[in-house]
């Protein structure tokens, strides 16, 4: 049988210059690098000064065109996953589309499903893709975080970074198997009541301000672990296949320990689990594609590899991508 498939045939990545260390943030805050080391994984982080989410969306898109062999020209449509767009309206996406001279009429949104926002985003253009109303989309991951943290908690201004990602994703052929090249399956979930315990706290109709990230970190890693486990084992069922048979995981970059449970639930060796959060911190919607895209270009993940993609955040929302390379 053969069927329509999205294939992700370009990555690229952006990170802004500016590093801040652990050592760094001790002079900001009450808190140590070992303090933050052993908590949470994270030794450095890439701190935007004076670029915007598009900017460096903008970079990240360049590298994915270039990394596919395509031009802006070849779009369809364009999807931003982001919580710290350049203005509320209009999208990241329409300045992307104006910046890197995408055709005309083609598709521009951006999506809000924070830490999720990638995956969120990646099913969005895989279901346009399989109906038949795109055939090549840009797909970016963003955040300049540093704009919504209180640099006064030391709770959360620890966890965060800038940094976006993107991917390529065009229309292929299968057969309907799980040896297919592109995204075998997705699964999306939320759930409302957990709205506040992960809150940026300020909105345009409440605050008419942006607001600081702000969350309840015990109930945030107590749903996790599970949430982003049962997301990777959905999608692996829907392909029919098994952890034996996945080459890696990614889940979103949060905290070292939640990163280390799931790959513990799967039941995947420490080398199957890829982890960035060490040097890129918690970068939310960017998280699953600047891993994606390092570790292609570094040549960690090769063409034929199976991906598991799963993600976890505010509101709550969360998901998982079955994806062959």
């Amino acid at each position: 049988m053969t069927l329509i498939r999205s294939e992700i045939v370009g990555f690229g990545h952006c990170l802004p210059q500016k590093v801040l260390t652990n050592d760094d943030l001790s002079h900001m805050v009450d808190t140590n690098d070992e303090w933050i080391r052993t908590r949470t994984g994270i030794c450095t982080r890439h701190i935007s000064e004076g670029e915007t989410t598009s900017d460096i969306s903008f970079k990240a898109a360049q590298m994915a065109l270039k990394s596919a062999s395509m031009t802006a020209q070849d779009l369809d449509m364009i999807i931003v996953a982001t919580v710290t767009p350049d203005n509320t309206t209009p999208t990241v996406a329409a300045k992307l589309s104006k910046r890197l001279e995408a055709k005309y009429g083609a598709i521009c949104m951006d999506i809000s499903a924070a830490c999720s926002g990638f995956v969120y985003a990646l099913t969005v253009v895989d279901n346009m893709i399989r109906l038949g109303q795109i055939k090549t989309a840009l797909v970016i991951g963003a955040e300049t975080l540093s704009n919504i943290v209180d640099w006064t908690d030391r709770n959360t201004c620890v966890l965060f970074g800038d940094g976006a990602g993107a991917a390529i994703v065009r229309a292929t052929q299968g057969n309907g198997t799980a040896e297919d090249t592109g995204i075998l399956a997705t699964k999306l979930y939320a759930d409302g009541s957990h709205y506040d315990n992960l809150i940026i706290n300020g909105g345009v109709s409440t605050t008419r301000t942006a607001g600081y990230v702000t969350m309840d970190g015990k109930e945030v890693f107590k749903f996790a672990v599970n949430a982003l486990s049962q997301a990777a084992e959905t999608v692996m069922e829907m392909a029919g296949v098994s952890s034996k048979d996945v080459d890696f995981v990614i889940p979103h970059q949060a905290n070292i320990r939640i990163i280390e449970g799931v790959g513990k639930k799967l039941n995947l060796p420490e080398e199957k689990v890829i982890v960035t959060v060490d040097h890129h911190g918690n970068t939310s919607a960017a998280s699953i594609p600047l891993a994606l895209s390092e570790n292609y270009h570094a040549g960690r993940l090769k063409k034929g590899d199976l991906v598991v993609l799963t993600a976890m955040g505010a509101g709550f929302t969360w998901g998982g991508a079955l994806v062959r390379i």
